[in-house]
């Protein structure tokens, strides 16, 4: 992954300079050294991991789930984040950076909106068609999450930091429960309301959450 990375980086600059002879192309995606962007980022990685928790918070308020305790939390901790932080700054400065400045080039804010929250939903189902079949309750969630990203970016005048921390945020908490084995399903209600193969995003609770963040994040926006 860390080679595929510095291999990307390398070609976007390339790609920067040669096609649209921008020097700084990085910035143009957004990824400016700034003290407002690494704010922006902070926050984001907040709210991502308290949504989650919050998830699993109220499931288990509802019965849904049950808490438990989970050897070696600090090392899951610090091993979530490492990850985290990887997947949201990869992932993000692809679909959002990238990609997205490339349909922009191209298409108005709506069509490049759609068009690259679709891809990225679609891109997570390169699979398999029997495990493609099996999640594709996750399509909705990614779909949603997409939105919010993008939205996310336009909100702070294209700036990447919230969005690359609230993708972030998501990865993290998430991995803190499931490696962690922090909850416990109790199985008294469909999987399609908590998520399908233990994925809150492919629940009717997690779409919720999402929805309500999303139906905010675009009226800040301006959308």
């Amino acid at each position: 992954m860390g080679l595929l990375f510095t291999e990307f980086l390398f070609l976007i600059r390339v790609w920067g300079k040669k096609v649209y002879g921008e020097s700084q192309v990085l910035k143009s995606y957004g990824l400016i050294n700034t003290r407002q962007n690494g704010l922006e980022f902070s926050i984001g990685l907040a709210i991502g991991t308290l949504l989650t928790f919050s998830l699993f918070v109220v499931q288990g308020l509802l019965g849904f789930v049950s808490w438990q305790n989970s050897d070696n939390l600090p090392r899951i901790i610090a091993e979530g984040l490492l990850s985290a932080l990887g997947v949201g700054f990869f992932e993000e400065l692809v679909f959002r950076g990238w990609l997205l400045d490339e349909l922009q080039r191209d298409y108005n804010d709506r069509i490049s909106l759609w068009a690259n929250s679709l891809l990225f939903a679609l891109s997570h189902f390169i699979k398999p068609v029997a495990v493609m079949l099996r999640t594709w309750p996750q399509f909705p969630g990614l779909l949603l999450l997409a939105l919010i990203l993008v939205w996310g970016k336009r909100s702070r005048q294209n700036r990447l930091g919230l969005s690359i921390g609230f993708h972030a945020g998501l990865v993290w908490g998430y991995y803190i429960i499931n490696v962690g084995e922090l909850v416990r399903y109790s199985d008294s209600v469909p999987d399609w309301i908590t998520g399908v193969n233990g994925n809150p995003l492919a629940g009717a609770i997690g779409l919720l959450f999402l929805g309500t963040l999303a139906f905010a994040m675009r009226k800040s926006a301006g959308s």
